[in-house]
């Protein structure tokens, strides 16, 4: 294999690398291998003239920017890199979007998208959108072969179709996390990249930043009175418009809905100000500009409910969903038909009250809008325990779309997002339906199936409270629970919050069941993984001593659980030096559970990993290695390759290969095992973080000696 290696640095991100034909995905959840008539096809198409996606004309109204657009242009002339961010610290904007960034992206885009070979349009609000855009970039460029390929390929192709041609512009709209840029502007150098952003923090390591403020008093005016009048204005609604420009805090999104209503309606702009004067308190200083935006909405949407009651029927449950991506097959139960659906969107559409995707299957709703729609929601349902009909619809929604648990993973992952809104957002009383806590738990099940139980905390949490609310702290579902959670936060590396709820369960459970229950001591085994994980290794110890003694007794010397204690003890025996215990421990246990569970039994494989770990420990580095390629050879075949359990036997093959002074083969390891982990636990999990200080170690050693790397052991825990 020649050229240099490809490395994705951020969840989702591809990396391709242009001589070889390979993509690594950002997670790690697979490598494209492309086919040689792939690498010949980057190198020979050409792009049409005018080639791009903008997803909206110049021609629209575009006021009191001109000094930004230039600066713009000359921070891209100069750094081939810019990023438009909200200015920090502004009170009317209250770090809320709707400032006006993606329009400044837009025109700049259209103003000089001729001096560019392609001006491609990125939704970055997330890097599998990221990845997503690039595909369809490949796909515009070549279609014939598109629809025989993943996204993964396709976007594979992308990068090196822009590595191969320069001179083209991509616009990363609405990116979350810098971070998540940082291998694209990196990988990519032959062309322009403009990203826009809420935050103004994070971009100092990235690219350049320019912050965008309000616009002044003049520009605000202009905006208002073309969109509502379309025509020059006389003196006496240019004076009106200002007034209510001011009253609206001069920020475009409020602006802009203000203009849509006065345009449609016809009212006149100083009704449309007594009417938000009616309805909001007046306050020294000014208006509130979120309660400002609130009232310019209800009295759009009374225009909007008057047209398609459907509409508003919808936007109310989707306030409570995540705010992107929201697909229109989840939406279509509260609709009758695919028609009136579409009808009722459109009517939304247009309204600006949200937007379409590129293929128009998924709909976006501003996040201020849902905050504005579900506070009202809640302060106008009657009754204490009342619960807005918007609230429930989305339930509903969600529980008629939870599929199989065999389903494709993409059935779960277009849900998860929001399952998790619902969760994060669930009002305090009454307790939520138990349809719901079931729709909650089979996604939690789906993230525990892939490895990213970290993923799954406002999940557990929300069916923790339920439970607690309707069947006591006390109740063996509630216990259950509360265990799944503690497991949450652990997967997280919050042991923080792990530990005190693993305590709670044990000391409950002990006083419920009885100290031999299996469920107590399923919870002592917990606890004791816990504690170790803290390096706490002296109450580790002493709580696997008592729970396999336990174990033993209770259910024998063989039972899976007794031997899931038997690797715990070697474990924590391993973890405090006294590696003259556990390795015979680990041998045992490794022979039971061969005979017992099997050769690929995913607790098996743990019990492989551990004993490799030890013989590196021990000195004895061509077992362990035989071992750990024995072990990550069978993960990956059994679990996948970006499994947490893969990454682990990734990681300590890697460190054993550079105990045995093999750095060639350590560091390319230890360099896939970060992204993965970047992706999969995330980038400040503490796993992650000690395999980023292996690499940085690996890197920096310039002898074959090993020194003291910091790689992990896999504990392998269970939970009840």
């Amino acid at each position: 294999m020649t050229g240099s290696a490809a490395e994705a640095a951020g969840p989702r991100s591809i990396a391709a690398s242009g001589d070889v034909g390979v993509a690594v995905t950002g997670d790690g959840a697979r490598v494209v291998t492309l086919p040689a008539e792939a690498v010949e096809w980057v190198r020979r198409v050409e792009a049409p003239p005018g080639a791009g996606n903008l997803p909206g004309s110049a021609s629209g109204v575009f006021v009191g920017r001109e000094d930004e657009l230039a600066r713009l242009h000359a921070l891209l002339t100069v750094n081939g890199e810019a990023a438009v961010t909200q200015v920090p610290g502004v009170g009317a904007v209250h770090g809320l979007g709707g400032i006006g960034k993606s329009t400044l992206a837009l025109h700049y885009a259209h103003t000089h998208r001729r001096a560019y070979t392609v001006v491609w349009w990125l939704n970055a609000s997330s890097t599998e959108q990221i990845v997503a855009g690039l595909a369809a970039l490949a796909a515009h460029l070549c279609p014939e072969w598109a629809g025989g390929t993943d996204v993964s390929e396709r976007a594979a192709r992308a990068i090196l179709w822009l590595q191969w041609h320069p001179g083209w512009l991509l616009v990363h709209d609405n990116v979350e996390d810098p971070r998540d840029l940082r291998h694209y502007l990196g990988a990519l150098p032959d062309g322009h990249h403009l990203a826009t952003s809420r935050t103004g923090t994070g971009w100092h390591s990235i690219a350049p930043a320019m912050p965008l403020g309000l616009l002044d008093p003049e520009a605000a005016a202009d905006l208002l009175c073309s969109l509502a009048l379309g025509s020059h204005p006389t003196p006496q609604q240019r004076a009106e418009a200002a007034a209510l420009a001011a009253a609206l805090g001069h920020l475009p999104l409020a602006l802009e809905q203000a203009g849509a209503y006065l345009y449609e309606t016809g009212t006149r702009f100083a009704e449309y100000r007594s009417m938000l004067g009616e309805v909001i308190d007046t306050a020294t200083g000014g208006i509130d500009p979120e309660r400002t935006i609130a009232r310019i909405w209800h009295h759009t949407l009374t225009v909007v409910e008057g047209r398609d009651p459907r509409a508003i029927t919808l936007l109310e449950a989707m306030a409570w969903l995540a705010p992107d991506a929201i697909p229109r097959t989840l939406l279509a139960p509260l609709c009758p038909n695919v028609r009136e659906l579409g009808e009722a969107l459109g009517v939304l559409h247009a309204y600006n009250m949200l937007t379409f995707s590129a293929d128009r299957q998924t709909v976006g709703v501003h996040r201020l809008v849902q905050t504005v729609l579900r506070h009202q929601q809640l302060t106008t349902a009657t009754g204490a325990d009342a619960v807005p009909p918007g609230r429930r619809n989305a339930e509903h929604l969600l529980d008629q779309a939870i599929p199989e648990e065999e389903a494709p993973d993409q059935e779960f992952e277009r849900l998860l997002p929001h399952a998790t809104a619902l969760a994060e957002t669930t009002p305090p009383h009454p307790p939520a339906p138990a349809r719901t806590v079931s729709a909650w738990q089979a996604v939690a099940r789906y993230l525990n199936r892939q490895g990213r139980d970290a993923h799954a905390v406002p999940l557990r949490a929300a069916v923790l409270a339920r439970s607690e609310q309707v069947l006591g702290d006390t109740h063996a579902d509630t216990l259950v629970a509360r265990s799944w959670l503690a497991r949450a936060h652990k997967a997280a590396g919050d042991l923080d919050r792990a530990v005190p709820l693993y305590e709670r369960t044990l000391a409950q459970r002990e006083q419920l069941l009885g100290d031999l229950h299996p469920d107590t001591l399923a919870s002592r085994n917990n606890l004791a993984w816990a504690c170790w994980s803290m390096g706490d290794y002296t109450r580790a110890i002493a709580l696997h001593e008592t729970t396999l003694e336990q174990r033993e007794r209770v259910l024998g010397d063989t039972h899976p659980s007794t031997l899931t204690s038997r690797n715990g003890l070697a474990c924590a025996y391993d973890s405090a030096g006294y590696l003259a215990r556990a390795i015979p421990l680990y041998e045992a246990t490794l022979e039971q559970r061969e005979r017992v569970l099997g050769d690929l039994h995913p607790s098996t494989l743990i019990s492989r990993n551990n004993l490799a770990y030890a013989y590196s420990s021990s000195g004895d580095l061509e077992r362990a290695i035989e071992l750990h390629e024995a072990t990550l050879a069978q993960r990956t075949r059994v679990l996948g390759d970006a499994h947490p359990r893969t990454l682990i036997s990734r990681n300590n093959l890697a460190g054993s290969y550079r105990a045995a002074g093999d750095l060639d083969r350590a560091i390319p390891l230890y360099e896939r095992t970060v992204t993965q982990s970047e992706q999969t636990l995330g980038p400040d999990h503490p796993d992650t973080r000690r395999r980023r200080r292996n690499l940085a170690s690996a890197r920096r050693a310039a002898a074959a000696a090993r020194e003291n790397g910091d790689v992990s052991r896999d504990p392998g825990s269970g939970t009840r």
